[in-house]
């Protein structure tokens, strides 16, 4: 039906990873697996078992894995490899690699840019921001060699951040985009330009409404905003994965229903 797999995350029905894939197996051709591991506190990285489990439901269901990492990316201030984000960034591309997954959706860290007092960064050319865009390039090298490549990183935009903070980064670092329309609505921008510009590397696309806050079911997203991204990816015959940000059962249908009528609407 559409060009595009079509998917949503691990969190759908309040249950573990695996009772939400089986639920999914039919439903969707892609599961976002939302992984975390607190400090002293709980995880839910798979076991060998259950990764295993998963690979035979995705051999049957002809299904797909992308895999967020947990922590926003970057190496330590003064260029330390083995910074908490890396560290566990690689637990879950270990324990993820046997399902090959479609992509490994992940944050730059820009946080230690952000101006404390206003919230606004540096602009581009200053030294502060250009050791931070050469330690994120680097970062990105080190998780790509884990990752099994740099395609296979889908580095994604941040709300409250400017849309291009990212792309000289990404000018260093030849990895793949997942482009969070989201994210782009909830800061007031078009994201018909940048999901044109972003998409001959996107893998990912993360759609989702935004009902005063994001991750909301896109039955939030008027007709006007919601057609001209469906219409974009269809016209541009996308073929990565299109991953319906939601994170629970009422939100996953209204948005299934939501998508349905966006696509009739434009054939």
């Amino acid at each position: 039906m559409y060009p595009f797999r079509l998917g949503t995350t691990s969190y759908i029905i309040p249950d573990d990873i695996l009772p939400n894939v089986r639920f999914l197996a039919d439903k969707v051709q892609d599961v976002q697996l939302v992984l975390f591991e607190v400090d002293d506190g709980p995880n839910n990285l798979p076991s060998r078992g259950v990764v295993a489990e998963l690979a035979a439901l995705a051999d049957a269901h002809a299904l797909t894995f992308t895999v967020h990492l947990p922590l926003d990316l970057r190496l330590g201030a003064e260029g330390e490899e083995a910074d908490i984000t890396l560290v566990k960034a690689r637990r879950v591309i270990d324990c993820t690699l046997p399902l090959h997954p479609w992509a490994y959706v992940l944050h730059l860290d820009g946080r230690e840019l952000r101006d404390p007092s206003g919230g606004g960064f540096p602009p581009e050319g200053t030294p502060e921001v250009k050791a931070w865009q050469e330690r994120s390039a680097r970062a990105l090298e080190i998780v790509g060699g884990w990752a099994g490549g740099l395609e296979k990183l889908a580095v994604e935009n941040l709300e409250n951040y400017p849309p291009g903070f990212i792309l000289p980064v990404l000018d260093r670092a030849s990895v793949s985009r997942c482009v969070d329309v989201g994210h782009l609505w909830l800061d007031g921008h078009d994201p018909i330009p940048h999901l044109r510009q972003a998409l001959p590397r996107t893998r990912v696309v993360h759609l989702h409404g935004v009902a005063g806050r994001d991750h909301q079911s896109l039955a939030h997203a008027p007709a006007e905003r919601l057609h001209p991204v469906i219409r974009t990816l269809v016209q541009e015959n996308y073929p990565g994965v299109l991953t319906l940000e939601v994170f629970n059962e009422d939100d996953f249908h209204s948005s299934m229903a939501a998508l349905e009528r966006a696509v009739a609407g434009i054939l």
